[in-house]
């Protein structure tokens, strides 16, 4: 079969609700990051075959094909079209793996995947809200589909209850995974882990002083126990709190994907190879399980054990995502999320899939480290499986 490859892997750094990217319109955010990588790599920018960017808000300044518009307001020249997906919080990683469909196909040579959520300029939920206040439909879910699984909505809160209440995790399992997170996310920022990964972005502060964005906003190097232990549980009762879940974010991020045969038109250098693709569909209820059968699928088709995997990049959307993945998979706490994850580094949903990936890629390569799996859960109870080889 024909090999897919990764030749550059590059992420903004994250901004918190109304931050450090609050003036930036997402086109021109995920503009940047196309820039940034097809300037690194020294490919003609007409040469790349498509665009395929994930978004989950399309709405608003997200609206009229953002990735399109992505590539008008970018370098690339007008021939080069885009397409805009999405797979809720695995829209980016979704895009990379039709990317490497394309190019394993042949079909095309060299896709750039990407994608773009600006959650403080087009808030979470923003399609559904303005819908409703305009008094058009009924919501995303028909009375039909919610009375066939039993419910009057389809809630990722509720999801993570439930996930927290089936393993036994107590708050302060889940505050004690948030700190690490953190912590983690600290420790890569002051050695510099995320240098090679970020593009810098132009910021003006409230005074008009410029300066370049490059760290994550949302890493909190003074986090505490305590500190978690004060905020108000999302539910009553439950345990799951906005500090042991992932925050809002602006980002955007992006990864170049071709085959061999751009590889030596075009004398590219690859940093990883795709190894194995899987997308798998389970209960939409509890919804965030989705990636424990999901990388069974992944390491049992792709011929691998979990101990082959070297780094795991597991989405924190909620802190029992992965603890119940590393319980089931019988992983490594070492192993996962190393540089922290979306607790701490926000989790720009329609961006999070090519960031997750970006950040996988540098992990290994600066580690010496092999084999990487990356695995999200998303809405509707998706996930997707991604497995790469660090070069």
């Amino acid at each position: 079969m024909a090999q897919a490859y990764i030749v550059e892997a590059l992420r903004t750094a994250g901004g918190r609700r109304n931050g450090a990217l609050r003036d930036w319109h997402p086109v021109d955010m995920g503009a940047a990051v196309i820039d940034a990588i097809v300037g690194k790599s020294g490919i003609d920018p007409a040469a790349v075959d498509d665009v395929i960017v994930g978004c989950v808000s399309q709405v608003g300044e997200q609206s009229f094909h953002v990735g399109r518009n992505m590539v008008l307001a970018s370098s690339l020249p007008q021939t080069v079209p885009a397409v805009t997906i999405d797979r809720q919080c695995g829209s980016s990683q979704q895009a990379l793996h039709f990317a490497a469909q394309a190019v394993m196909s042949g079909t095309q040579d060299i896709v750039l995947a990407a994608g773009v959520e600006h959650m403080t300029r087009v808030p979470m939920g923003t399609p559904t809200i303005l819908a409703m206040q305009a008094g058009v439909g009924k919501g995303p879910w028909s009375e039909a589909l919610l009375e066939k699984y039993g419910v009057t909505e389809f809630s990722q809160f509720t999801g993570a209850q439930m996930i927290a209440d089936h393993y036994g995790f107590t708050r302060e399992m889940l505050d004690t995974f948030a700190l690490e997170s953190h912590r983690r996310a600290s420790a890569a920022t002051a050695a510099g882990s995320f240098d090679d990964e970020i593009v810098s972005l132009k910021i003006v502060d409230a005074d008009g002083n410029e300066s370049l964005h490059t760290r994550d906003e949302g890493v909190r190097g003074d986090a505490s126990m305590e500190g978690l232990a004060a905020l108000k549980t999302i539910k009553p009762g439950g345990v799951v709190t906005a500090g042991n879940a992932s925050q809002i974010c602006d980002g955007a991020s992006g990864v170049l994907i071709v085959n061999e045969r751009a590889l030596k038109q075009h004398g590219l250098t690859p940093i990883a190879r795709i190894d194995h693709l899987t997308v798998t569909g389970g209960d939409p209820v509890i919804m965030l399980m989705e990636p424990i059968p999901a990388t069974r699928r992944a390491l049992e088709r792709s011929g691998r054990s979990i101990g082959d995997i070297d780094l795991y990049e597991v989405n924190e959307a909620f802190a029992p995502v992965p603890l119940a993945w590393l319980k089931e998979l019988g992983g490594d706490p070492d192993r996962l999320n190393v540089n922290g994850g979306a607790i701490a580094l926000g989790h720009p949903l329609g961006a999070s899939g090519t960031k997750l990936m970006t950040t996988l890629v540098h992990a290994l390569r600066a580690r010496g480290k092999r084999f990487g799996l990356q695995t999200m859960c998303e809405g509707g109870g998706i996930a997707n499986v991604t497995i790469i080889e660090a070069l």
